[in-house]
């Protein structure tokens, strides 16, 4: 008899959990552990998300040798789909550069995007990625570790999605990254039209819904394109190193190098660099850039 009621009690208990209501878009702020050497997975609390985000964090041998040191840091966004695929072969390319003497050692940073975030704030407040990565985890890092905690102790730099995420945060948060880098940034055009739109339009339609609200004129008060204009001055104020590069092959080059003569005309220095061979692949990108790459970090991080 007890036994036949602890059944049904249960029974009746999976029924009302089948039943509940499971929110499947909530956003994944902890993504799972990435294996690489020198890298952690690291949790921090957000007051912006209100719960603890994950991030990953490559930390230079000498980290470990010279306790007494502090380090510049290099944030690295990733493009959509989410940026766990890319870390350790990143993390092992700049360790490389780091060991040969290329580039000083540096901490890297590979902040938890998400799939499409864009690297915004979303219109509706559900994803507050804006402000989780300059308002939280900055703060966090310069806590937690050894950092140079100023403007010029930090680059942002990212891919694609990534990319774009570099030119909204660097022009809008002058203050606190003293160089930008803009590997194949996307999407740069005020339309939301550009090639990988088009060739996705499902993905192109849920992403202006669920980051911009469905609302054209709030993607576009987002844009590198219109951030340059607001923050131009704010920029060329103080020394800011900022980079835009793009494979002959890729895409989005043409907006890419709109985006380049947009920056010219508003009178905001920076490089803008065309490499042959390549198409929209982060790697293949870096190794085509050769010395050119580390001449960048070093003179970013050269008077520290």
């Amino acid at each position: 008899m007890v036994r036949s009621r602890f059944i049904s009690v249960c029974s009746a208990l999976l029924s009302l959990l089948a039943a509940w209501p499971v929110d499947a878009a909530a956003p994944e702020w902890i993504l799972p552990p990435v294996s690489a050497p020198r890298v952690q997975h690291h949790t921090f609390e957000s007051a912006a998300a209100r719960t603890q985000v994950s991030c990953h964090v490559y930390t230079p041998a000498v980290y470990d040798t010279e306790p007494a040191r502090r380090f510049p840091v290099l944030y690295w966004l990733h493009g959509t789909g989410g940026g766990a695929q890319g870390i350790a072969p990143l993390s092992a390319y700049l360790d490389r550069a780091m060991r040969d003497g290329k580039i000083p050692p540096a901490l890297v940073v590979f902040p938890n995007g998400m799939a499409t975030s864009m690297w915004c704030d979303s219109k509706d407040g559900a994803v507050p990625m804006e402000t989780v990565v300059v308002k939280d985890l900055v703060a966090h890092i310069d806590t937690a570790f050894r950092t140079i905690a100023r403007r010029e102790g930090r680059i942002i730099e990212g891919f694609s999605m990534g990319g774009y995420g570099a030119a909204r945060l660097g022009l809008r948060h002058p203050d606190i990254f003293g160089a930008v880098s803009i590997l194949a940034g996307g999407p740069l055009d005020l339309e939301f039209a550009g090639p990988r739109a088009t060739a996705d339009a499902a993905e192109h339609d849920r992403i202006l819904k669920e980051v911009y609200g469905g609302d054209m004129e709030f993607f576009k008060a987002q844009s590198p394109w219109m951030q340059a204009a607001q923050n131009a001055e704010r920029v060329m104020a103080q020394p800011t190193a900022i980079r835009i590069v793009v494979g002959r092959q890729d895409s989005t080059g043409p907006l890419n190098r709109r985006l380049s003569d947009r920056f010219t005309a508003l009178g905001i220095k920076h490089t803008f660099t065309v490499l042959p061979g390549v198409g929209h692949s982060a790697m293949p990108l870096l190794d085509a850039l050769g010395g050119k790459n580390w001449e960048f970090y070093r003179a970013a991080f050269g008077s520290l």
